[in-house]
């Protein structure tokens, strides 16, 4: 079972929250996956997505990648949520640590997953620690941009349809790191 660790209002009356679990089994509009540019989802989060939500979220995003092409950092394709509880995966494609503009590349995985979920008019959303695990970004840097991002998001998009933004995290450094930087970040504010 997931658990909410922490959670913090935005000015823009957000709720971000730190949720302690499986992705997989968030009830929310959209559910991010931290997807590879051809989205073949075969390992970490990826492969946990799909192989929970069924087939139809590969066949999909084979479907994706035919018509579109390969996922950009900035613009995240999105599939249907198959067998998981979430209406809709959105497959962002965070960077590799060590390639140019890592940073801003990971922010606007973020920012693009963000409105894509505004798009598709979600309230909810979780997603994951985004180029956390098999790329490597280091797992302080990628907290503070994430949050970053987020709030920025909602400061520029203050009339954003999105009521609360889940960071579901699985593994305990990943959470106690994320835990650790969220506290640095929001706890002096109300």
């Amino acid at each position: 079972m997931n658990t909410v660790l922490t959670e913090h209002v935005l000015s823009t009356n957000q709720t971000i929250q730190i949720v302690q679990g499986d992705i997989t089994t968030e009830t929310v509009d959209a559910i991010v996956n931290a997807a590879n540019e051809h989205l073949q989802h075969s390992g970490g989060v990826a492969w946990a997505i799909s192989k929970k939500g069924g087939p139809a979220i590969q066949k999909e995003s084979d479907t994706w990648i035919q018509q579109h092409g390969p996922v950009s950092h900035t613009h995240p394709a999105w599939t249907s949520g198959g067998l998981l509880p979430a209406k809709y995966v959105i497959h962002a494609v965070g960077p590799v640590w060590g390639v140019d503009n890592a940073d801003n590349k990971l922010a606007f995985a973020v920012t693009g997953s963000l409105l894509v979920a505004d798009q598709l008019k979600c309230s909810s959303i979780a997603l994951p620690a985004i180029s956390t695990g098999i790329f490597g970004f280091p797992k302080e840097r990628a907290a503070a941009i994430i949050y970053f991002a987020i709030e920025k998001y909602f400061g520029f998009n203050p009339a954003s349809g999105i009521k609360i933004v889940k960071l579901v995290l699985y593994d305990m450094p990943t959470v106690d790191t994320f835990v650790e930087i969220w506290r640095g970040m929001w706890a002096d504010k109300p």
